[in-house]
């Protein structure tokens, strides 16, 4: 199989969830401009897991441009990814409505951390179907970013039983490390 019905699928299980996300942001029912400012947590929790899941769909996107078939194992990775990506909207509400408590902001980590593993899963199942010259393999090398993102994710998952705030502020750093463009892959597509 190529990659033209599994990119379709991702994309398409991407989108709902970016969908649902703004749907939890719920429209007050008071005109008065102070009905927005108990949105404020809401929206800047919707906001870091929109830019998320567009880091996510974007380094998908150019993960999958280096496999030239799909293998029943590369499926089900990247179901385990899927899986994992569409519970980031109930991580992202529980925390944009209770910002300041401890569990709901340990949760969101969670569930990046288990996405960032699927991402890692999926990644060695492609680089496993591509064989020892995996052009994947020589685009990530050691992947410094995600294991360094992993960590992160661990030391705010455990930061956000002291201070909530503190582990939102390392999920935000980690965000703004992947927003700065990840070239490796296009590199190796290009040579």
């Amino acid at each position: 199989m190529n990659t033209t019905r599994l990119e379709a699928f991702s994309d398409g299980v991407l989108a709902i969830v970016i969908t649902i996300m703004v749907l939890e942001i719920k429209v007050p029912h008071n005109t008065e401009p102070a009905a927005l400012v108990p949105l404020i947590p809401v929206f800047l929790s919707y906001l870091l897991s929109f830019v998320y899941i567009g880091i996510y769909w974007n380094n998908h996107h150019h993960m999958l441009h280096t496999l030239q078939r799909v293998s029943g194992s590369v499926l089900l990775a990247n179901l385990h990814l899927l899986f994992w990506l569409s519970l980031v909207p109930f991580a992202t509400g529980w925390m944009g409505q209770n910002h300041r408590a401890v569990a709901p902001a340990a949760l969101y980590g969670a569930v990046m951390v288990m996405a960032a593993t699927a991402y890692f899963v999926l990644q060695e199942q492609i680089i496993a179907a591509q064989g020892p010259d995996s052009l994947l393999r020589r685009a990530v090398g050691r992947d410094w970013k995600g294991h360094t993102s992993l960590t992160l994710y661990l030391v705010a998952m455990l930061a956000s039983l002291r201070s909530p705030a503190i582990a939102q502020a390392i999920y935000a750093l980690v965000a703004l490390m992947w927003l700065i463009p990840d070239r490796r892959i296009e590199r190796v597509l290009s040579d």
